[in-house]
């Protein structure tokens, strides 16, 4: 070798390295993808999973594939056949409509050694058709500083799927199956029970404690459904007139109103103390019925002139003075205090008590002696 040459070889010699060490960066720096199958055979509608490790450099991005095997209809047959490099990829570029991806699972980070990472990738999937199904070689995108490049996986990924084997002629068709009749348990309903039990006995105890409560007032539970007795004719008449004393009708010149208002009072309270139907009657059909009933003189007098001067104004139109107007009202108002029940005081009482014990004292006295 000449000195010259010799000097072209020194000369070379960085340029040489550089591009050793830039190629050999460059190697380091790619990827490495393995996809591998959980079950290489499985059953119609079973579960496996499909997992794509990639170990990368952490400045490198990678982007998992999406699996959509809805979308183009490709016989089971034709993934039968696949073999070669270029029908893995034209049978990963095509969906397979018999395989469903049924859940897409989160990216795991395996393990970090220096500036390697390994991520890995898992797809949880089922075939409905018997086959051998090849998902290709599955591909990633890298992203790098300068460059975004397509990679796939080293080796091809297949599935075989088996169904059941069915004699069909060993039998017929078979008839449905009869009803089964299970046998009555008692857990069946025994929470049902255990519930209503609680609910009754609450009840029960409610009940206990009211009637507790009643007791002490001197009631029963049979108080509460019974309807209040109605209030005696003689109050509901007297509350029926303080209340029309109120309304101040004749102050207003509404003379027909307030003595249609006396008549009806007076007539509703002769149907609930006499039983007479007064008010389907007219003044002297109740002039003929009262006559039988035993009423004071004057009280009797005051509600004929009262129901005579009713009819005066509702019929004839009259108009009577403010002072016959306060006199009706009086005769209407002490014709039920004259007519209502006399009750009895309890001095009264006691005396016909203190004689009926006496009577029945001399009674007994004369059965002995006889």
């Amino acid at each position: 070798m000449s000195f010259r040459t010799l000097r072209y070889f020194l000369a070379l010699l960085p340029t040489i390295v550089i591009c050793h060490e830039a190629l050999s960066q460059d190697v380091k720096s790619q990827p490495r993808i393995d996809a591998t199958i959980s079950a290489d055979s499985v059953m119609i509608g079973d579960r496996f999973t499909l997992s794509i490790d990639v170990e990368h450099d952490v400045m490198q991005v990678i982007a998992f594939p999406s699996f959509d095997f809805s979308s183009t209809s490709v016989d089971s047959g034709t993934a039968e056949g696949v073999t070669d490099n270029k029908d893995a990829e034209r049978a990963s570029a095509t969906p397979r409509p018999n395989i469903e991806c049924l859940q897409d699972h989160p990216v795991d980070t395996i393990r970090r050694s220096g500036r390697l990472l390994h991520l890995r990738k898992r797809y949880t999937m089922a075939a409905f058709d018997e086959g051998i199904y090849s998902l290709g070689r599955p591909k990633v995108l890298c992203i790098d500083k300068n460059r975004v490049d397509t990679l796939e996986a080293a080796n091809n990924v297949e599935v075989v799927v088996a169904t059941f084997l069915i004699d069909s002629t060993a039998k017929g068709v078979l008839d449905f199956k009869p009803q089964k009749h299970l046998p009555f348990r008692f857990g069946e309903i025994s929470g049902y029970l255990t519930a209503a039990l609680i609910v009754a006995a609450i009840i029960a105890l409610a009940i206990w404690v009211l009637a507790r409560h009643l007791a002490k007032r001197g009631k029963s539970l049979a108080d509460l459904f019974r309807p209040e007795p109605p209030l005696p004719p003689h109050i509901v008449a007297i509350s029926a007139l303080e209340a029309l004393h109120n309304r101040k009708l004749w102050q207003n010149n509404m003379h027909k109103e307030y003595y249609s208002s006396l008549s009806e009072i007076l007539r509703t309270y002769l149907d609930g103390q006499f039983g007479v139907g007064a008010m389907e009657m007219t003044t002297d059909e109740i002039i003929e019925a009262i006559k039988p009933i035993a009423l004071p003189q004057k009280s009797a007098m005051d509600l004929v002139s009262l129901l005579r001067d009713a009819d005066l104004v509702k019929f004839a139109k009259a108009l009577p003075e403010a002072s016959e107007n306060e006199e009706a009202y009086a005769k209407a108002y002490y014709f039920v205090e004259e007519t209502k029940p006399v009750e009895e005081s309890d001095e009264d009482a006691d005396e016909e008590s203190a004689e009926a014990i006496l009577s029945t004292t001399k009674n007994e006295n004369r059965d002995e002696r006889a």
